[in-house]
């Protein structure tokens, strides 16, 4: 699973369309998220830094809501976009929900233990246990 990291706002209009998991790496507005969900009409997440995340309005909450885009709080530890602009979420973290899954362990209980080893965001884990495992 990959997450696309963007850096600038004039970066937004040149995404590939089919992208389903972004991360802004800078302060969005308005514009530049309908601009983002306009460009990228099979997105199912934005992910924003969680400095970022006080600052989006209410109007755009209800907008991604009923586009039904996620809006997740995250940060891609360590990536450096000069040299690539896929940040990739390691399998082995995949592996590692998909196991906790089969054990029979409760969705906050996976969700708590990744986020805390995988330097995920539990909205990011819960998403990958929504989308990566069978129900």
């Amino acid at each position: 699973m990959r997450i696309r990291v963007v850096s600038s706002r004039e970066e937004i209009f040149t995404l590939n369309p089919n992208e389903r998991i972004v991360h802004l790496a800078f302060r969005p507005s308005n514009k530049d998220i309908f601009g983002l969900v306009e460009t990228c009409p099979k997105i199912e997440v934005i992910q924003l830094p969680k400095s970022y995340m006080a600052t989006v309005s209410k109007s755009i909450e209800m907008f991604l809501q009923i586009q039904r885009v996620q809006l997740i709080e995250g940060d891609v530890w360590g990536h450096r976009k000069d040299i690539n602009e896929y940040y990739a979420i390691p399998s082995s973290v995949i592996e590692k929900i998909k196991e906790m899954k089969i054990e029979g362990k409760s969705t906050e209980e996976i969700e708590k233990k990744v986020a805390r080893e995988g330097k995920l965001n539990p909205g990011m884990v819960a998403y990958i246990l929504t989308k990566e495992t069978p129900a």
